[in-house]
């Protein structure tokens, strides 16, 4: 019997002709849109030479200040944007080839984070390095977050989504947040030795010479064509780790080297350009849903060039946008990493609400724990704590860049203190009040806030809720330097609010579900920093420090009167959270136990969430941006006294005010007559917690 075979048809021969095609022709607009860009790129810029001065330079027509001009600054300026474009946008597509993760960038790995450390560390040590050993310290900085970051992600996770994406962006914000709070604490400390690291650490393009794209563009260019290499089994890993082994790929040692490369690409971007934000997020996922309608582009053999392509096209875009709008003099002030890092937070928002959530109440129950105390200890918990407050206190009035006796507090009090005495303690007693009251503040909201979005790691500062109130009141300083407290308090309420309703209004379609609230607030929060720096840098960029204390939360110069708004805001909110802590209790279950009891589910949440974001404006006003507290107060009373929050929120309030009082104590005497913010401190201790709860839950997952 006689097997007959048709031959190819013409059209079945023609397709993969048309694919390779199409593919190349998506590949070749890239190009087109990278040359128009760079076109307006270099003609952009804070002198008068324009096109006809430049092309006439080109041409060898040109007078020796247009050729100078581009020969020292526009060129040099180009160049660093196609390197940076390239080295974040192939490190991002590697990072989330590794991780199986869409999320996965420099940013959300915290590279970016450890390679910035890294160089500010070696800089404020007064540690003078050629430029290559710069970039392999920052090099090292990088690897060293990536490492931990994905440790800390592996386990309990998702395909991408859901779960395993929550915990990778946490567990990368975790760790970028300490990295951030250790180095603004020696942009501080060392503020003479770091000069001019604020602004870069924005990311920013501007460059002296040729010589950083001339040394570190070959390095660039051998990492990536030794990716090329690697394309096809980053193709197989995508499909996983069992698959890969049976197709012959060592897996572990393939996800070493690729993610040693990546970071290798991001540090060296970081060393030229600073830390810019989101390219290595938002160019391979553009690149990611592209792939979806052009054939081909799937593998990696053209996800690689696509992605260092798109990288391009969002560095240069940021840059030429950014130009465009606000002068060319805003290529100086106004560093590119703040567009960037709005434009990938906008990118972030828009991922989060698409990725499906499959971390329910049962995974985050893992990062709760529970007391096995009786309700009588519990009780003397409580009490305890509120003495422990009181001696806290006590010795907190006692120490700082002036030592006092209990003699001296005595003395103060019945008004027979001699004129030094009193004037320490007139300044230092509402630092103290400030210190508790706004510690009290934040615990209360991370805690209304956990129980009603059901989310153990839902606090004011990671769901945005702080920074939007750092950006209202930063707004209304850099726009009105003199305004009163009065005024710099209402901004940071509105920017509270606005943030709030951006949060949560995107996250309640989904119904509040763990990951997206996150997710969202992440971006939020990473929006607002990127907005912070730009109102900073282009309005006082040479007096940076001061804002930095503020963004890191700090009670110097605070008075009686400035705290009278969060006092306020204890006294309104204590009877209404007293009233509702059954109503919280029921909520942080689910959402049909709420409905069978009678409990207006919308209403209430909208009060309870109200009632946090007002005390987190409050707070934030009275003593700057403080993060953790609301994250770890709540999760230490749950540790101590339960889940019921007839006890949870008065332990929360205790032990947030011990924490920000010993941090304010701490900051105001180690380096004595100097001072570290206090939110740099609960930065410190709070995100090693934050990781140590991560990691509990991968171990219990």
């Amino acid at each position: 019997m006689t097997t007959l075979q048709s031959a190819p048809s013409a059209t079945d021969a023609a397709a993969p002709a048309a694919r390779k095609a199409t593919l190349f022709a998506a590949l070749a607009a890239g190009l087109v849109l990278v040359a128009v860009l760079a076109a307006i790129h270099v003609t952009q810029g804070s002198s008068s030479v324009n096109v006809v001065d430049l092309w006439n330079v080109i041409t060898g027509n040109g007078d020796d200040q247009a050729a100078a001009v581009l020969v020292a600054s526009r060129v040099p300026r180009l160049l660093a944007g196609l390197l940076v474009g390239v080295s974040l946008g192939v490190a991002g597509i590697v990072m989330q080839t590794v991780a199986r993760n869409i999320l996965a960038s420099p940013d959300t790995l915290a590279v970016n984070a450890g390679a910035y450390l890294a160089v500010v560390a070696v800089t404020a040590f007064g540690i003078s390095v050629p430029l290559l050993t710069g970039s392999l310290i920052a090099f090292l900085g990088g690897l060293a977050a990536a490492a931990l970051v994905l440790g800390l992600a592996a386990g309990g996770g998702g395909n991408g989504n859901g779960a395993g994406t929550v915990r990778l962006v946490l567990a990368g914000s975790a760790i970028a947040l300490a990295f951030s709070a250790l180095t603004t604490m020696l942009l501080l400390l060392f503020a003479e030795e770091t000069t001019g690291l604020f602004a870069w650490g924005a990311g920013t393009l501007g460059q002296t010479s040729l010589d950083g794209v001339a040394q570190l563009g070959p390095v660039v260019l051998a990492t990536v064509l030794v990716l090329m290499l690697f394309a096809h089994k980053l193709d197989i890993l995508a499909l996983g780790d069992d698959t890969a082994a049976v197709l012959g790929v060592r897996v572990r040692r393939t996800q070493t080297i690729a993610i040693v490369l990546a970071v290798l690409l991001s540090a060296s971007a970081v060393t030229v350009a600073g830390p810019i934000g989101f390219v290595g997020l938002a160019a391979p996922a553009i690149v990611r849903l592209l792939a979806v309608r052009i054939p081909g582009l799937q593998r990696h053999r053209a996800l690689i060039p696509a992605s260092a392509i798109m990288g391009v096209i969002v560095v240069l875009g940021a840059d030429v946008l950014l130009r465009l709008i606000f002068g060319g003099a805003a290529g100086v002030e106004v560093p590119t990493g703040v567009v960037t890092t709005l434009f990938g937070a906008v990118f972030l928002v828009i991922l989060a609400r698409k990725l499906t959530d499959t971390g329910a109440t049962g995974s985050a129950a893992a990062f709760a724990l529970s007391s096995t105390a009786s309700p009588r200890t519990r009780r003397l918990l409580i009490v305890g704590a509120a003495v422990l407050l009181v001696a806290v206190a006590f010795v907190s009035l006692l120490l700082g860049d002036a030592k006092l006796l209990a003699g001296d507090l005595l003395n103060w009090l019945t008004g027979q203190a001699g004129p030094v005495t009193e004037f320490v303690l007139n300044t230092r007693m509402p630092r103290v009040l400030a210190a508790i009251l706004a510690g009290a503040a934040l615990a209360v909201a991370g805690a209304v806030v956990q129980a009603v979005s059901r989310n153990p790691l839902a606090e004011p500062a990671l769901l945005g809720v702080t920074g939007g109130a750092g950006v209202g009141a930063v707004l209304i300083i850099t726009v009105a330097p003199l305004a009163s407290f009065w005024a710099v308090t209402a901004g940071g309420l509105l920017g509270a609010v606005a943030a709030a309703v951006i949060v949560f209004g995107l996250a309640a379609r989904g119904g509040f579900a763990q990951s997206r609230l996150i997710l969202i607030g992440i971006g939020v929060s990473a929006a607002a920093g990127a907005i912070v720096s730009m109102l900073i840098i282009s309005t006082d960029p040479y007096n940076g420090a001061k804002a930095l204390t503020w963004m890191s939360g700090s009670t110097y110069g605070r008075t009686l009167p400035q705290l009278i708004p969060v006092l306020i805001a204890i006294i309104v909110a204590t009877p209404i959270l007293v009233g509702a802590r059954r109503d919280l209790d029921v909520l942080a279950q689910d959402d049909d136990t709420p409905r069978i009891l009678g409990v207006p589910l919308g209403r209430t949440r909208l009060g309870l969430l109200s009632v946090a974001v007002v005390l987190t404006a409050t707070a934030v006003a009275a003593v700057g941006v403080i993060g953790f507290v609301g994250l770890v107060a709540p999760h230490a009373a749950r540790a101590l006294v339960g889940g019921r929050h007839a006890l949870v929120l008065p332990m929360s309030a205790l032990l947030g005010a011990l924490l920000v009082c010993v941090a304010d104590t701490l900051g105001r005497t180690v380096i004595a007559p100097g001072q570290l913010p206090a939110g740099l401190l609960t930065a410190v201790v709070g995100a090693p917690y934050f990781v140590w709860l991560l990691w509990r839950s991968r171990r219990t997952s």
